[in-house]
């Protein structure tokens, strides 16, 4: 029997801003020319004699992200189940587990996080297979990660008592523990980082849940049952799902089940949780810079700098992160890059600089997505780019109208009842309440240059009239 992976794809990574953003969050960030976190997830999973399909968990937010990325890597997705609400680890596992345990009882599951490196891929397949000898003794697997450091940032599990040669009982789990409880777990020997990794069979786990966690087992249950296929996602059902309480599968089933079991894995494994984080993993010059983008040195060492296009420019400086995006840019000493989420909290609750938790300039669309350029009171100017073969919604606007400028591709585009092929350097004008359509019927990604005018500007001015991605209004 060949294995089920389950990613599990929500969080917002919010110590890895400016890049990584609520709508945009680390695991489908893209450094330099490496696959995003989630793609290589999916890449380590692609050996269909020991993997099924991955099936991916996650929220309404991502869905289309989540199925352009598999894409691009060539990796069919089993499902991808929507959470109508985040609840944690626990309720997320327990609804793909039921998913499943209702196409085929007795599956052997993988759960993986979808922004966790895994640099020994080697290592890293031979740990699952260990696992497996565990799992068919009717034991709930967690991966555990020899520590290098004693680190106060990942939680940690306590080895017990050897059951076979690759695993062990679990003694206890600690949450983050302060410096000085770190250090002492770290000289025991006997304690491992909890690397948010698990493995077992679902009717084991599900019999567990059903033991340890009855009402959340009979609320995801019915959620399951009253799922919704909605274009190539299932929607759980809200109502049952939202009266789940959020709480990590840690807490309600590890920690207190008799069939907890510990399977070490040496796969050099990294959460990325920080800029640190990443510059430890990734490869350095000579003066032991990590380097994305236009950047310019001098007499600077031991830095990450990464630049979505400005120039940055290091002059005597030594262990900073510096991270440009389109509208912020971040400096940090790398020692402190676990702090930046302090940052990020006092952004989130400034109503004046909140969005910039929120999106990028570039946002991203099933469609393809655009780039704010410019905006005053009575204009807005965006820049347009279409995957070929997709089109937007046919839609209005109240408030304002817009005008199309072709720079790259021909664009099909409809207004009212009049369908036009519009090519590079030739223009379009949209006028307000018309219904309209952008489309790209060609072979290359089609640009546009849009300039909007009127009085308001927001998205819910866009009135959907039909929509090939079933989308509401603010998607």
């Amino acid at each position: 029997m060949t294995i089920t992976p389950v990613i599990l794809c929500g969080g917002s990574g919010t110590r890895l801003w400016p890049l990584s953003r609520q709508t945009y969050p680390k695991q489908f960030i893209k450094i330099g020319h490496e696959p995003s976190l989630f793609q290589q997830t999916l890449l380590r999973l692609k050996d269909r004699t020991l993997f099924q399909p991955p099936i991916v968990v996650s929220n309404n937010d991502y869905r289309f992200i989540i199925g352009e990325q598999a894409s691009e890597v060539g990796i069919s997705l089993g499902a991808v189940i929507l959470e109508p609400i985040a609840k944690n680890t626990a309720p997320a596992i327990a609804a793909a587990a039921e998913f499943l345990n209702e196409l085929q009882e007795n599956q052997e599951i993988l759960i993986l996080p979808s922004d966790h490196l895994i640099l020994d891929e080697e290592n890293y397949v031979n740990g699952l297979i260990a696992a497996r000898n565990a799992v068919h003794d009717g034991y709930l697997v967690a991966f555990g990660i020899k520590p290098t450091f004693a680190s106060t940032g990942y939680g940690y599990i306590k080895a017990g008592r050897k059951l076979e040669r690759s695993y062990s009982r679990i003694d206890r789990f600690v949450e983050k523990p302060c410096k000085t409880d770190s250090q002492e777990m770290l000289r025991s020997g006997e304690y491992f980082w909890n690397s948010g990794m698990f493995m077992f069979s679902c009717d084991v786990f599900l019999d567990e849940l059903a033991q340890l966690q009855p009402e959340m087992k009979a609320k995801i249950e019915l959620s399951v049952a009253g799922a919704v296929r909605d274009l190539d996602f299932i929607r759980l059902e809200k109502t049952e799902f939202g009266e789940v309480p959020p709480i990590s599968v840690d807490y309600a089933v590890f920690e207190h089940t008799r069939r907890g079991a510990m399977v070490p894995i040496d796969c050099g494994w990294s959460d990325v949780g920080s800029w640190n984080a990443l510059w430890d993993v990734k490869q350095h010059d000579r003066h032991g810079n990590f380097l994305a983008g236009d950047i310019a040195l001098n007499n600077a060492s031991n830095n990450i700098v990464i630049s979505d296009g400005q120039l940055i420019a290091l002059n005597g400086v030594n262990d900073l992160a510096i991270v440009a995006t389109q509208d912020a840019v971040l400096v940090s000493h790398l020692d402190q890059s676990e702090a930046i989420k302090t940052i990020v909290s006092e952004l989130q609750n400034d109503p004046e600089k909140s969005a910039f938790t929120q999106e990028h300039k570039t946002v991203h669309r099933p469609w393809g997505g655009f780039t704010s350029i410019l905006s005053g009171d009575r204009f807005q100017v965006k820049k347009l780019f279409v995957t070929p073969g997709k089109m937007l919604s046919l839609q209005k606007h109240h408030h304002r109208s817009e005008h199309w400028i072709i720079v790259r591709g021909t664009a099909e585009v409809t207004i009212g009842d009049r369908v036009t092929l519009v090519s590079e350097n030739q223009s379009i004008y949209i006028p307000q309440n018309t219904a309209h359509r952008l489309a790209n019927p060609g072979k290359i990604e089609l640009e546009v240059i849009e300039v909007q005018t009127g009085s308001y500007f927001g998205e819910d001015d866009i009135i959907r009239l039909d929509d090939p991605h079933g989308r509401t209004v603010n998607e």
